[in-house]
């Protein structure tokens, strides 16, 4: 790749034939202003031909690339993210999912989004994200990160799963509960916000702890510190429980697990095309009802 080649790489939902022959689209219009596509050889668009190259699907996908553009929901955004994370590149996402707060264009406004990139009309909103440990016996066993969240969830349905709950190295609470969810602000709106958290604006530094259907006296949402660690143990040697990453990690804990979540030195970086106001994306998203709002005289 020359010094002046631009380089976009390009995500789709891998089953929908909307976003395959939209992402042709986009890559054709790109590839007319002299901006090469690259795709990940697990994506459905990298068994055809089309103005794209095909990269492996590894953690370099997006090395070099000026943005990661997203055509599908949250859940795709959040693949997308995992690609942009490595090489530090700005994710850019165009909605074709039913919610799609992470995204920052709908279907209807993509000619849009491709005049945005070839002409460079973005800004980079950074968002806190987590970093993750598991530890077992003092020992590091698994390290991964969030954009959204993480939750420490039970492994068997008939059962609740035990969770001794610590911030910044103090006990606070044991709970008989469905799980645990930990949140950014930018999941505040996701799976925090179904069990029942509060939303934050993006902007707030803050981490969430939300117990899930907790059987105890003391179970409200709590906004944390960004600077507190919080730590989720199994303290009895029965408990089992599974513990998720934005939804889409899994990885099953073993017995007197101890989970370490804090915020990451490394944000996800996310392009943004206009500067709206964190309110208006609310009352979109969740089709609020506003009417007979006069606002300033």
């Amino acid at each position: 790749m020359t010094a002046e080649q631009r380089t976009v790489l390009l995500v789709t939902h891998a089953s929908r034939p909307e976003a395959q022959a939209l992402a042709a689209e986009v890559a054709q219009a790109l590839a007319r202003s002299a901006i090469d596509v690259r795709v990940c050889d697990d994506d459905e668009l990298a068994s055809s031909a089309g103005d794209w190259s095909v990269v492996p699907a590894d953690e370099d996908a997006a090395d070099r690339a000026e943005l990661v553009v997203v055509l599908g929901g949250d859940g795709t955004i959040l693949r997308g993210a995992e690609r942009a994370r490595h090489g530090d590149v700005p994710l850019l996402g165009v909605n074709l999912g039913h919610v799609g707060f992470l995204a920052e264009a709908e279907r209807e406004a993509v000619d849009d989004v491709v005049r945005a990139i070839v002409e460079r009309e973005w800004h980079v909103e950074e968002r806190t994200a987590l970093e993750v440990t598991v530890l077992v016996g003092g020992e590091a066993l698994h390290r991964t990160w969030a954009l959204n969240e993480v939750s420490l969830e039970k492994a068997a349905r008939e059962r609740m799963v035990d969770v001794l709950v610590e911030i910044d190295g103090r006990p606070l609470s044991r709970w008989g509960c469905d799980g645990v969810v930990c949140a950014t602000p930018t999941g505040s709106t996701a799976y925090a916000f179904s069990a029942g958290g509060p939303v934050v604006w993006p902007e707030v530094e803050a981490l969430l702890v939300v117990p899930i259907s907790a059987h105890a006296l003391f179970a409200r949402p709590l906004v944390v510190s960004p600077t507190s660690v919080i730590a989720l143990e199994l303290p009895d040697a029965s408990s089992s429980a599974v513990l998720w990453a934005d939804g889409r990690r899994a990885l099953e804990l073993p017995a007197r697990a101890r989970v370490e979540i804090r915020r990451s030195a490394q944000p996800v970086r996310l392009a943004r095309l206009s500067s709206a106001p964190f309110t208006d994306r609310l009352v979109a998203k969740f089709n609020l009802p506003v009417e007979g709002w006069r606002g300033r005289r």
